[in-house]
């Protein structure tokens, strides 16, 4: 019982929503015939964005779209191309594609810009190397980095030694790549570097390092709301399995 009271004020509330607000009617019809579904759906893709001021709550905003509507926007860059093939719109689609995991032919499509770009545009350089590593191209995707020049920014500097560290990776050059993650681990936006650090760690045979490594994770991962954590779920899932057999290891 209190869970169909709970549901309908969200029903009510949500509707109320769309009226107020001039949203499409049609939700109100969506809400009251698919209860959770409806009201999920509507909290998601019209009131979260009205949340875009912090950024956790876009990313979780773009994965829950992305969830609804995968090739949402494949559909507008590849409108947008149609009706300008520029450099610009070419990369929009690329990346788009890489967004489906579709790297191949983003591939193609950063080529394409690239080609198109006079002494080439380092951003994308970047961009078809990460696309590149996704395939085990690892090899051209360290060619297209050695050609990108050095960044002055410190934020800049850091997303280039990322793809460095992944490139060394792929390539099985791990003490390097662990030294790159282990810089990158105390300012890396996110826990991206924390956690391919505490992997590489895993699979060299650190476990006691790669526990610290994930505990840090833990931590900072407690200071996230729900939102927050849902932009990176994949991750902090994986993190928190890996740190979870640890423990059980040693029964602490």
């Amino acid at each position: 019982m209190p869970w169909l009271i709970a549901s309908a004020l969200i029903q009510i509330a949500c509707a109320i929503h769309v009226i107020r607000n001039g949203r499409n009617q049609t939700w109100i019809m969506v809400i009251m015939f698919l209860p959770l579904a409806g009201a999920a759906a509507y909290f998601i893709l019209e009131i979260l964005p009205g949340l875009r001021g912090n950024r956790h709550v876009r990313t979780a905003h773009a994965k829950a779209v992305a969830h609804f509507d995968p090739e949402r926007d494949l559909r507008a860059a590849r409108e947008a191309l149609s009706l300008a093939d520029t450099v610009a719109n070419r990369i929009a689609m690329a990346d788009a594609l890489a967004g489906l995991d579709r790297h191949e032919e983003a591939i193609s499509c950063y080529r394409d810009a690239l080609a198109r770009s006079p002494g080439g545009d380092d951003r994308t350089k970047a961009k078809l190397a990460r696309a590149l590593i996704e395939i085990g191209e690892a090899a051209e995707a360290e060619r297209l980095v050695d050609e990108i020049a050095q960044p002055s920014g410190i934020g800049e500097q850091d997303r280039l030694a990322m793809l460095r560290a992944r490139i060394l990776e792929a390539q099985g050059k791990l003490a390097p790549a662990m030294a790159i993650y282990a810089d990158l681990v105390s300012r890396y936006p996110g826990e991206e570097a924390r956690c391919r650090y505490a992997a590489l760690l895993l699979q060299t045979g650190d476990r006691r390092r790669a526990r610290g490594v994930l505990e840090e994770v833990e931590q900072r991962m407690k200071r996230l709301d729900r939102t927050q954590r849902g932009a990176e779920a994949d991750m902090y899932d994986w993190a928190m399995d890996q740190l979870r057999g640890l423990r059980t290891d040693t029964g602490t």
